[in-house]
């Protein structure tokens, strides 16, 4: 498995995969890698011949007064798992190599409605931030396809969006959530809970599978999503939001929607976890 750090050098070895007629899958990542990465290298691999992973810490996603600094960089042992997983290759620029010019000036990629609210609300220009450096990766890679976890539900249906409208020759797969034994979604940021929030944690996804299944028996969702967040927040976090969404489109739910998600933002402590959970309509 070849560690590469710049665009130069993987432009060559892709175009060595190409000469030899392999499909390239691509994982974007931001590192400090746990089984819900892995199983998007696995859903890769099954699709194609070659997949890179990128592991990028993306300055350009985080806001003033969020955890840039203090995210967890572990690529030794990142590449033993991605070695472990059977990855190809793995893509770990540096900012200099994909912000050579700084990012005050650099182009940005907007993707509107889509990127409206939830997140895109609490985290004022992270979408941004990640659809264009995830355009800049389907730019130097080039992949035929490339693999996003459900967890980040909004984020999954932004670069779709993206990707659509600008025609980019990319086939995107969605992997299910990957989850804990209590429940718990896996995450990176996980790793900043403590031990007590860390027990407290699974009430989370627990207050969303309460949410899907009282949704059938009443006439007032409305009411019972305030009950959910009222749950979250007394098992000792703050919500952000909870919301029903169409699980296609992102929008408020109508009658002819076929899927619903739910998605929730909470703190625990300092963490900002996120989670959702579909429910399918008969």
């Amino acid at each position: 498995m070849n560690t590469l750090h710049s665009i130069a050098q993987v432009r060559a070895a892709i175009a060595r995969a190409r000469e030899e007629g392999k499909r390239i899958g691509l994982v974007p990542t931001m590192g400090n890698l746990h089984q819900g990465h892995l199983a998007l290298v696995e859903k890769a691999l099954q699709r194609t011949d070659c997949v890179i992973v990128s592991i990028f810490v993306n300055p350009l996603q985080f806001g003033p007064n969020e955890d840039l600094d203090s995210y967890p960089r572990t690529l030794a042992e990142d590449q033993h798992k991605l070695l472990e997983t059977g990855a190809h290759m793995v893509f770990a620029p540096s900012a200099s190599e994909i912000y050579p010019q700084g990012m005050q000036g650099h182009t940005r990629i907007n993707v509107p409605l889509v990127s409206d609210g939830l997140c895109g609300a609490s985290r004022p220009g992270h979408f941004e931030g990640v659809a264009t450096v995830v355009a800049k990766l389907f730019n130097i890679i080039q992949p035929d396809l490339a693999v996003f976890g459900e967890k980040d539900f909004q984020q999954l249906a932004v670069i779709r969006k993206m990707t659509q409208d600008l025609c980019l020759p990319v086939q995107i797969l969605g992997e299910p959530t990957v989850r804990a034994e209590d429940g718990l979604a896996l995450s990176s940021r996980n790793g900043y809970l403590d031990q007590q929030e860390r027990a407290l944690a699974p009430e989370l996804f627990r207050s969303l599978q309460w949410l899907a299944e009282q949704l059938p028996r009443s006439h007032s969702q409305q009411t019972l999503v305030t009950q959910a967040a009222e749950r979250i927040e007394a098992a000792g976090m703050r919500v952000d939001y909870l919301e029903l969404r169409d699980a296609e489109t992102l929008d408020t739910p109508t009658p002819d929607s076929r899927e619903l998600v739910i998605l929730v933002a909470a703190f625990l402590g300092k963490t900002r976890l996120i989670d959702n959970l579909r429910i399918a309509l008969g």
